[in-house]
């Protein structure tokens, strides 16, 4: 049996929406998994799961909570409404709240990971590599990593990069990214790589323009040279949010990501 709570606020900022998450729950949790949408900084909601799941019945929360995880789902400003560091700050605010209040909302667990996709993969990542989180595991899918780097990525790749303030990026930063380099740094996860850092496992599609997987190579290579362990596993033509998946494909990067988590949580 799943417990679901709904709109579970966890912070209030001043002049801002209420932020909420929602935590599915299934009986002895083998630990908390919190989640991160995607949608460039801009869009997106918690009640989203990655990619074409809208379909799945039971839909991607409550069966992900059927593996042993208990999920968290977790809303941070938007781009829109705030710029960097807004969106980690939001992210920390919910694990300190789950951090509080898990054992009265059925979590019986103290292990965390984390997970996110596309933004809300650059997000898990940079929680993920902050001490005091003390996360055992990260999945990240198609995440920016390198925010100075992307635009070289894009072109490399094929694709069309902007690094102007118009961008998601620079509505993300503040700024077009050559006006704040040092913003840009500070937001990057490869510049927060750190030994001692827990395992993270990378999915990414190989034909993705929008985010190229080099990204997630060159978060998983500082990984690597700080004495850390990352995985990049490429999805063979698959673009940005796994268009290309149909259900069952979609299911095992799933079941992938979820292995991973729980292994490194036990």
């Amino acid at each position: 049996m799943i417990t679901e709570h709904r709109e579970v606020v966890f912070a209030r900022r001043p002049g801002f929406r209420p932020l909420a998450l929602d935590l599915y729950v299934p009986e002895n949790p083998k630990a908390l998994c919190v989640y991160l949408h995607g949608g460039g900084w801009r869009v997106g909601t918690r009640t989203e799961g990655p990619g074409n799941v809208k379909t799945w019945n039971p839909h991607f929360f409550p069966y992900v909570a059927t593996t042993g995880l208990a999920v968290a789902s977790v809303d941070y400003r938007l781009s829109g409404e705030a710029t960097f560091p807004a969106q980690p700050d939001d992210v920390a605010a919910a694990l300190d709240f789950l951090a509080k209040h898990r054992a009265r909302l059925g979590v019986s667990t103290d292990r965390t990971v984390i997970w996110g996709v596309s933004a809300g993969g650059h997000l898990a990542a940079l929680a993920a590599l902050e001490p005091r989180h003390r996360i055992a595991a990260a999945a990240c899918w198609y995440p920016v990593t390198d925010l100075d780097a992307l635009a070289k990525d894009i072109a490399e790749a094929g694709g069309r990069p902007d690094r102007s303030a118009e961008s998601r990026e620079g509505a993300f930063l503040g700024g077009a990214l050559d006006d704040v380099p040092g913003v840009a740094a500070a937001a990057s996860p490869v510049s927060h790589v750190r030994p001692g850092a827990p395992p993270f496992l990378f999915l990414h599609g190989d034909a993705d323009l929008a985010v190229p997987p080099r990204q997630s190579e060159r978060l998983a290579e500082a990984l690597r040279a700080a004495g850390g362990q990352a995985t990049v596993e490429l999805v063979p033509g698959a673009g940005h949010m796994f268009p290309e998946l149909d259900e069952p494909a979609t299911r095992a990067v799933t079941d992938r990501s979820v292995r991973f988590l729980l292994d490194h949580a036990a």
